[in-house]
């Protein structure tokens, strides 16, 4: 029975908790309700963020955006500019400590 609700007692400690219990809990915590200011801000931020990483060199800047933007990975985009995949790799993660002095 309480395995079956997600309580069963941890061998070294007389009280578990686990998230697999259904009881909502983690609903709770990823799906709060945003106020317009917090949707706001957020969108604010990626604005910033979009220009920001337009602003950077083109190739760091069409390497993050086809990663991070359009979800392709390393190997996508270094087989579509026909380069090494450490390159790409290195690029992006130039890029990004850019970013990272703004952010």
């Amino acid at each position: 029975m309480l395995l079956e609700q997600g309580l069963a007692p941890h061998p070294r400690n007389k009280a578990h908790y686990s998230l697999d219990c259904d009881n909502g809990i983690e609903n709770a915590i990823l799906l709060k309700p945003q106020t317009p200011e917090t949707l706001l801000e957020e969108k604010q931020l990626r604005e910033q963020l979009y220009a920001a990483v337009m602003a950077l060199p083109e190739k760091q800047a069409k390497r993050i955006y086809a990663r991070y933007y359009l979800g392709m990975s390393v190997s996508e985009i270094a087989a579509a500019e026909d380069v090494d995949p450490s390159r790409v790799r290195d690029s992006i993660r130039r890029g990004l400590k850019q970013l990272a002095k703004y952010f």
